[in-house]
């Protein structure tokens, strides 16, 4: 299997003979061969098209690469895919004496012999996680690989050479701030001197640890249970703690003063990384001229826990980078401040997959356009199918060029169980869920009918209800957080003797958020209430009104509703950066117009000026 022998660099050299027990771990379908550098041989594997764009997966401890194997395969469909074992660890044979035979120097050699031999003639995009990534600051900042990457994605794995600078600026200035922020990543570190220790680590790999560390990934980091880890877990723990050992105090006591890199970077920061702190990263940009960044509610194991969504991001990096000399792309975060975008929801949303119900108009129209605006992909969601396809269209135009139209009646249980099958199945687990559709209801108490009632109730609160249970479900068992928001109102905590039932189902939504918000808490899950007041969006055009059966009349009614909602012209736009805003943020309640603001303040320190308010009716 695979090409023919071809010249590699750093000495080394390639051969086609099959590597034994080829394509475990999601990889049956890889083209696999030995490269040879430097007195070892590496085990490499290749997916896709070889005539496309190279990006070569790096694995980080103790891993072996099967780890990126759903990352792979997603990425084989339009690129050309290269894994390979570093060496010491699964396939790649080991170097003797293990001291000294993992410096970043040795591991350079062995990136450049791997990226001559599957990609000669372009540079490859590289990709690293963990100590992978560790490794490829390295060579994407050294000279004498220059040329030879065309970009980074890096997740969970610092420089050294940063780090120590990282801490050599603490140190040297300390505040209470930066204290606190070494202690911080020095207790994150507790493994990194264990890992010193001679003899332990590998009597645990090779024992206890070994055995139940599949498990623990399963428990701890809700990796799924499956193929990966691979048997040889334990000689890879345990070759694989010389990587520590052979670079990191050295490195972090004298760290190059050039580290800067030469291509463009793409810096996924997993916000859960029981490892590794995010504070690591506040300097970066000192090192990285063209640096784009991501964050991820994820834990560390984020190849295993979120292959749909580093494809996602890998893809678009590679593609915006992949042009004459690897011409750079446009950073992140310059791209969207120039488009108007505040940078933190590029970082946040970018790649993230949102669905928007109520999306045809309004507060869900203007939603899904900031997150499509953000980068996200969007699945808008109506009862109206051509306003949700409308809906999805200008989003595309607009920056998501993922974007779905799909039609459902919130209100039926089963239409959102098959729309949540299909969403599932056709793009991914739901990131951000926004239950936003909803109508409108004026009237008296006694001139509401009992169907009117259930009709109010069945959108405003049970299609909340039906949305947070199939996708909320979805998302709690993917194990790593996600986000609910539900547009509950003004009228939530504003009682009105003209709004009853509408007061009711929004009062509703607001205690299911907060119930939800509770349960979902140690889940990684955020739930938060947007209460928005008189917005100027269509829903006075559809308001009924109980108790009129003129048509006529209710027509007067919604006409004027409409024009008062208009001269108060608040946009649906800032309802939509509150959405974003709640979050990024993981706010609970969220009162969004200057009058819910105040109203809301009252129900909590003077509910009885509300109560007399409520009393009040409203000219028709």
């Amino acid at each position: 299997m695979g090409r023919d022998d071809l010249t590699a660099g750093s000495g080394g050299g390639t051969t086609g003979r099959e590597a034994p027990g080829s394509g475990p771990g999601g990889l049956a379908g890889a083209r696999e061969r030995w490269v040879r550098t430097g007195g070892i041989e590496l085990c490499v594997a290749e997916l896709g098209d070889p005539d496309r764009p190279t990006v070569l997966l790096v694995h980080g401890y103790p891993d072996s690469k099967e780890v990126w194997s759903e990352v792979a395969v997603r990425l084989a469909e339009d690129f050309h895919v290269v894994l390979y074992d570093v060496r010491g660890h699964g396939r790649s044979t080991a170097p003797a004496p293990l001291r000294g035979g993992f410096t970043l120097e040795k591991l350079t050699d062995d990136f450049l012999a791997v990226a001559d031999a599957v990609s000669p003639d372009r540079p490859v995009h590289l990709v690293g996680h963990d100590w992978g990534s560790v490794q490829s600051w390295e060579f994407v900042t050294v000279a004498r690989t220059e040329g030879r990457v065309a970009s980074f994605t890096s997740m969970s794995g610092p420089s050294l050479d940063h780090f120590g600078h990282w801490i050599k600026r603490r140190m040297t200035r300390p505040t209470p701030r930066r204290v606190g922020q070494l202690l911080g990543q020095g207790a994150k570190s507790w493994y990194v001197y264990l890992l010193h220790t001679p003899y332990l680590p590998e009597l645990a790999w090779r024992g206890p640890l070994g055995r139940r560390w599949p498990k623990m990934l399963e428990r701890v980091e809700k990796v799924p249970a499956g193929d990966y880890p691979t048997p040889s877990l334990p000689s890879d723990a345990a070759h694989g703690a010389w990587l520590y050992r052979d670079n990191v105090r050295a490195r972090l006591g004298r760290p190059r003063p050039d580290a800067y890199a030469h291509v463009p970077v793409q810096l996924i920061t997993p916000t859960g990384d029981a490892f590794l702190s995010e504070r690591l990263y506040d300097d970066l940009g000192t090192w990285v001229p063209d640096l784009t960044r991501r964050t991820l509610p994820a834990k560390h194991w984020v190849p295993r826990t979120r292959p749909d969504q580093l494809s996602a991001w890998i893809g678009a990096f590679v593609r915006a980078n992949e042009g004459p000399a690897g011409r750079a792309a446009e950073p992140l975060a310059a791209a969207a401040a120039r488009g108007g975008v505040r940078p933190e929801y590029a970082e946040r949303f970018g790649g993230q997959l949102v669905l928007v119900t109520g999306a045809a108009g309004g507060i869900g129209r203007a939603t899904a356009f900031a997150f499509a605006e953000a980068g996200a992909r969007v699945v808008a969601v109506d009862r109206d199918a051509e306003g949700a396809g409308r809906t999805a269209e200008m989003a595309r135009l607009i920056g998501a060029p993922d974007a779905w139209g799909e039609t459902a009646d919130v209100a039926d249980e089963q239409a959102m169980e098959k729309l949540a099958a299909k969403v599932a199945s056709e793009y991914g687990v739901v990131d951000v869920l926004v239950n936003n559709a909803g109508i409108g209801l004026t009237g008296s108490f006694f001139d509401t009918t009992s169907e009117e009632w259930q009709r109010v109730l069945d959108v405003n609160l049970w299609g909340v209800i039906h949305g947070c249970r199939v996708f909320g479900a979805q998302m709690k068992a993917r194990g790593q957080g996600g986000h609910i928001v539900n547009t509950a109102s003004a009228a939530a905590f504003q009682p009105s003797r003209a709004l009853p039932a509408y007061s009711t189902s929004k009062a509703a939504v607001l205690m299911l958020s907060e119930c939800l918000r509770a349960e979902l808490a140690d889940q990684g899950i955020g739930v938060s209430a947007i209460c928005p007041g008189i917005v100027n969006t269509g829903i006075t055009a559809t308001t009924r009104f109980a108790g009129v059966t003129d048509e006529a009349e209710e027509k007067r009614r919604q006409k004027k509703a409409s024009r008062l909602y208009g001269l108060r012209n608040y946009p649906p736009e800032k309802v939509a950066d509150a959405v974003l805003g709640a979050v990024l943020h993981d706010r609970a309640v969220v009162p969004v117009t200057p009058e819910a603001r105040g109203a809301h303040l009252l129900s909590r320190l003077s509910p009885g000026v509300l109560r007399s308010l409520a009393r009040w009716q409203p000219p028709t």
